[in-house]
């Protein structure tokens, strides 16, 4: 017999529980238990001091000008992409709508720069802290998204497993980081009960 794991995150009776996608005991333990908490520390750590790095880079490194100041960073994505998109019978950016998406981020370069470069930042920030771990990863998985959309590879198939399965341990990732007193002080916004209605997250 398989022993109950000791879950956290529990939510209030009556609640959806998305946690609950799974039934096999091993898995409902990777992804509800206390214990599984660790190796998700490192697995969220690792995967928050490379967005860090990249950001960090982005904002204060040789190359922030490129994005700090005229977006040309993210014009010369735009190009490359664009220039991609017309290129064999396979390009790599396949995508007509994601093209005219590029376009509109190129015409604003100077605005989505900002935004990737201090995102990374706060990604990085998010997930080594363990602070709103679900919400970080998520954010790292769309930006990992548009990077592969755009036919740019590199490290971001790694990082969006990574950044899913991260998205997926929404409750215990954090356990040992802020979560553990974030989650249960702002709950979560499915339940029947957020904190705006002064519903909380149970902690066992």
């Amino acid at each position: 017999m398989h022993a109950a794991p000791t879950r956290i995150g529990r939510v209030a009776p009556g609640a959806a529980e998305p946690g609950d996608f799974v039934s096999a005991p091993s898995v409902r333990w990777l992804f509800t238990s206390r214990a599984a908490g660790v190796p998700w520390l490192v697995v969220r750590v690792l995967l928050g001091l490379a967005w860090l790095r990249t950001g960090w880079d982005k904002v204060f490194g040789p190359a922030s000008a490129a994005w700090m100041e005229d977006g040309a960073a993210v014009r010369g994505f735009v190009q490359r992409a664009v220039v991609a998109s017309q290129t064999g019978e396979h390009p790599q950016v396949a995508y007509g709508w994601y093209v005219d998406f590029l376009r509109f981020v190129g015409d604003h370069s100077w605005f989505f720069a900002k935004l990737v470069a201090f995102g990374e930042v706060a990604i990085g920030i998010g997930l080594v802290l363990g602070a709103f771990t679900g919400i970080a990863a998520f954010c790292g998985v769309v930006l990992n998204f548009l990077f592969v959309f755009g036919g740019v590879a590199g490290e971001n198939p790694a990082y969006l497993i990574a950044g899913i399965l991260l998205v997926l341990a929404w409750r215990n990732a954090g356990w040992y980081g802020l979560d553990r007193f974030l989650l249960p002080a702002f709950g979560t916004p499915w339940q029947r009960h957020h904190p705006w209605a002064r519903g909380r997250v149970e902690m066992p």
